[in-house]
């Protein structure tokens, strides 16, 4: 920020960063010398440049430390900032006496500048200052840089209203900001406990008394999904296709006849490798009372029943990584695109056609199916496909497909993004760099079976009352962010003149630069001569 010095308010001055500090920077000890670290000399790392003041730190150097780096230390009330890496623009004014490391600037304010104007002043122009950084993809500031940055400076005692007048606003709105943020964390508190008490059955408590009369039990769900599942294989051995086998072909040549996708057909079969005869339904053995007894208890006429023994089919997407593209035909869905309750299509990629044929043929992912992140940092998140057409998935997703007269989607993925869920199916990830879910756990995990009405009856109460939660939440997230934009202009009326009014009996900053001027070469003057003296 820069004003034209004919538009500046009466009693400033446009002057650099240079003339109202002496700017220097720290030096890292050798990590190799153990007792350097063992002192009693506070040590200022960037990452620790968070509030405006820091007054502690996390390592101490000693005073040989000092002696064998660039490391120095600088007084209480310096001004610190991060000149480059993760933590650039981030600074504090020096509550303590304290050392810092070569990634942190340091200036120490002379007469002509109050040290939390400057703080302030910094704290407005950090994203200017981020953008003048060299480099590639992380900037790095310079001392230079900050040296020649250009500051309007007012007169010193208009310096301390103007912080007086910014702390006095900043007050009132981080105490809103404070309940914005108490209000955000409150409501996901809410909408985990209306989804714990919709898979306790206590949300439809009322409904389900209503209507006992009219529900199928868990129980008698299941045994007609087998049957129907049992039908459905009878029927798939009578299909075209297997006769193909059964007449002496073999695998590859009943493959080549299998009409491609293009024509309504299952297409995509290569290598002869896949057998066309359908496997006949194999049931999971129950989940053992040892397993029931850790899960929460159900209301009468619901079932724990595996995932397994419930869904059509589970699987995950390619365990390659395919080429992938920033435009065409064929998204390429991976775990960063699954967000709760909507697929995140704002970052996505897409394959070409032979990829993705190769890894639609075994991962056929279908409308209505059950998308579920299973491996990495995000594992648990579930959303319901609601895209219609075809697209490639990355192992990182697993899919549910259930039985549409038994399972509404939408009913499952609530259950999967209840807090209880998530906990209990976290405690089955393995690995060590990145953590996942297998199929096997996945078939084996427990699912919270109620009649279809009652399921119907669950998505609709939770679909009003989290339409509501999530209306709620987004004008907190809009309000934030005019905070945060109020605090900006806040910042920007302050270091152009408007927050405050100005005094025509301050003296004016370039009357006190110049005093400081003068002062300073006197003073370098007087140590001449003294020098001289010395030699002579």
């Amino acid at each position: 920020m820069n004003m034209d010095a004919s538009n500046l308010p009466k009693g400033w001055c446009c002057t650099s960063l240079e003339n109202i500090a002496s700017w220097g920077s720290g030096g890292t000890p050798s990590r190799n010398v153990e007792r350097y670290f063992q002192g009693t000399i506070p040590w200022v790392k960037t990452g620790e440049l968070e509030g405006k003041y820091i007054r502690k730190t996390e390592e101490h150097i000693s005073e040989d430390a000092l002696k064998n780096s660039s490391a120095k230390i600088f007084p209480k009330g310096s001004v610190g900032i991060a000149m480059y890496g993760a933590t650039i623009g981030k600074l504090s004014i020096w509550g303590i006496d304290a050392s810092t490391n070569q990634a942190c600037a340091v200036g120490i304010p002379n007469e002509a500048i109050n040290n939390e104007f400057l703080y302030y002043y910094l704290l407005s122009e950090r994203q200017n200052l981020i953008k003048a950084g060299k480099g590639g993809a992380q900037p790095n500031l310079s001392q230079g840089i900050i040296k020649e940055w250009p500051i309007n400076l007012p007169p010193h005692s208009e310096q301390h209203r103007i912080v007086a007048k910014i702390e006095e606003l900043f007050s009132e709105l981080d105490k809103g900001i404070e309940n914005l943020k108490t209000a955000q964390a409150q409501l996901k508190v809410y909408r985990q406990a209306l989804l714990k008490h919709a898979f306790e059955g206590k949300l439809t408590a009322q409904w389900r008394a209503e209507n006992q009369d009219k529900l199928e039990t868990a129980a008698a769900l299941l045994k007609r999904i087998q049957q129907e599942r049992a039908q459905c294989y009878q029927q798939q051995l009578k299909s075209p296709s297997v006769p193909l086998l059964q007449r002496g072909k073999t695998t590859s040549a009943a493959a080549a006849s299998v009409p491609p996708f293009e024509k309504g057909g299952l297409g995509g079969i290569s290598g002869g490798r896949r057998n066309l005869k359908p496997k006949a339904p194999k049931p999971l053995p129950p989940l053992t009372a040892e397993e029931l007894a850790e899960l929460p208890e159900l209301p009468e006429g619901w079932g724990w029943i595996k995932f397994g023994e419930l869904c059509e089919k589970i699987f995950d997407g390619t365990h390659f990584s395919p080429k992938s593209f920033p435009t065409g035909k064929y998204k390429y869905i991976t775990a960063k695109n699954i967000k709760e309750g909507r697929l995140d299509l704002s970052n996505i990629t897409y394959l070409d056609e032979d990829a993705h044929r190769e890894i639609y043929s075994r991962c056929d992912v279908q409308f209505n199916d059950v998308l579920y992140i299973k491996d990495g940092a995000t594992t648990g998140i579930a959303v319901v496909n609601k895209l219609e057409e075809e697209f490639s998935l990355l192992s990182s997703v697993g899919v549910f497909r259930f039985p549409k007269s038994a399972v509404i989607p939408e009913y499952a993925a609530y259950f999967l993004n209840s807090n209880v869920t998530r906990h209990r199916m976290l405690k089955e990830v393995a690995g060590v760099a990145i953590t996942r879910l297998t199929l096997v756990k996945l078939n084996r995990a427990g699912f919270a079976l109620a009649s279809l009405g009652e399921q119907q009856q669950i998505v609709q109460e939770l679909d009003s009352k989290l339409s509501e939660v999530d209306q709620l939440e987004q004008t907190i997230t809009t309000s934030l962010q005019q905070a945060e934009a109020l605090r900006q202009s806040i910042l920007k009326k302050a270091f152009s003149g408007q927050l405050v009014p100005q005094d025509p009996h301050d003296e004016p900053a370039s009357a006190l630069l110049a005093r400081i001027k003068a002062a300073r070469a006197t003073a370098e003057k007087n140590s001449a001569v003294r020098q001289r003296s010395k030699r002579g």
